[in-house]
């Protein structure tokens, strides 16, 4: 291995540009020498969520800019870099194609490896660059597009243990919070709403809970919350609040319960881990301070570390891109070449059982 590794990511799968830059030291410490993130909030907000057209034309006018200012702000060129990570799935297929595109472009021009990542494997080692964490441990993505509790063996090998059957949490927060008029992104807000809300004032459904399976639903959940809110129209900015916090318990508590049984599973598989075994979350809905209490408690508990990667790190971001392609280079895997083709659906964990849907382009989850 050389004196270190250096890689310029890319991602680019749903509404946010980003570039970075990397360094592996032989060590294994990772360094972030550079990262630029261009939101797209502002394009989408009016639309209540992201639109892809829209998102797939906001990353062909930005990326070029964006990658040009991350390598000015790590004081590098193409020639001092090692390798090219770009994301190639799963994500918004137009999205995706600029990122990748963009990639293998400055690959070939570069004369360099060019490594396509899985952006949930971003995810999944990210805890690795920030908190130097040792394998195994487990990690729960909760995100828009994604509910999912993994096991993180090791670099390409992942087992799913549970995840939604049907929708993701971030989308029934952002469901939640459009049906009682709160803007967009709806995690935020739902979270700022519940902050003066009754967390008791509506027993709405704790889904799967006591179930031994360790997949979860947020459906039966949304449809609680609409149901409430219609029985008691006109809403009152209390009556939001009020259903905000509700929603946010039941939450709170379905995790609970689903996290807690995988960390007795963890136990049972793994008795003989060297050190104090880890939980890690990622994914925008990570944000939620209630939802990491809950996690937090639950680790204290069952006597796991907590770990929960810098906000910025938690959300899509290059540096998880960049770091993914390090990894695998460190650990002597092939590199990508340049017919790749990116992938709007992308298992982790290509073996587990499809359960939500399957069609051309693949298995959802």
């Amino acid at each position: 291995m050389a004196s270190f590794l250096r890689i310029l990511g890319i991602e680019t799968s749903c509404d946010e540009t980003a570039a970075a830059v990397v360094i592996r030291h032989p060590d294994g410490r990772g360094e972030i020498v550079s990262d630029v993130v261009l939101s797209q909030l502002d394009e989408h907000s009016a639309y209540g969520g992201v639109v892809p057209e829209i998102a797939a034309r906001a990353h062909v006018e930005a990326l070029d800019t964006l990658v040009e200012e991350a390598l000015n702000s790590a004081g590098v060129t193409l020639a001092d870099i090692d390798a090219v990570a770009a994301t190639s799935g799963p994500g918004l297929i137009g999205g995706l194609i600029v990122g990748l595109m963009t990639g293998k472009a400055i690959a070939r021009a570069a004369d360099k490896p060019l490594y396509a990542v899985n952006h949930l494997e971003g995810h999944a080692l990210t805890a690795r660059l920030t908190d130097g964490l040792s394998f195994p441990y487990l990690m729960l993505l909760v995100s828009g597009g994604h509910t999912q509790l993994i096991l993180v063996r090791g670099v390409g090998q992942y087992e799913r243990w549970g995840t939604t059957i049907d929708d993701a949490l971030g989308e029934a927060f952002d469901k939640t919070a459009k049906l009682l008029g709160l803007p967009y992104p709806g995690g935020p807000a739902v979270e700022r709403a519940a902050a003066s809300g009754n967390p008791d004032r509506f027993a709405l459904p704790r889904p799967m809970v006591g179930e031994t399976r360790l997949d979860f639903s947020f459906s039966g959940l949304k449809t609680a919350v609409r149901q409430a809110a219609t029985a008691i129209v006109p809403l009152s900015d209390q009556d939001i609040s009020d259903i905000c916090a509700s929603f946010q318990k039941a939450v709170s508590r379905t995790l609970k319960d689903r996290i807690g049984r995988g960390l007795q599973r963890f136990r049972e598989e793994f008795p003989d881990v060297d050190g104090v075994p880890a939980l890690v979350v990622a994914g925008g809905v990570a944000a939620n301070q209630e939802i990491r209490q809950t996690l937090q408690e639950l680790c204290d508990k069952h006597k796991f570390r907590f770990v929960a990667p810098p906000l910025n790190l938690c959300t899509d971001n290059a540096v998880m891109i960049a770091w993914a392609g390090l990894e695998r280079m460190a650990q002597d895997m092939p590199s990508d070449g340049l017919d790749t083709q990116p992938r709007s659906r992308w298992p982790l964990d290509a073996s587990a059982q499809t359960l939500i849907g399957f069609g051309k382009r693949g298995a959802k989850a």
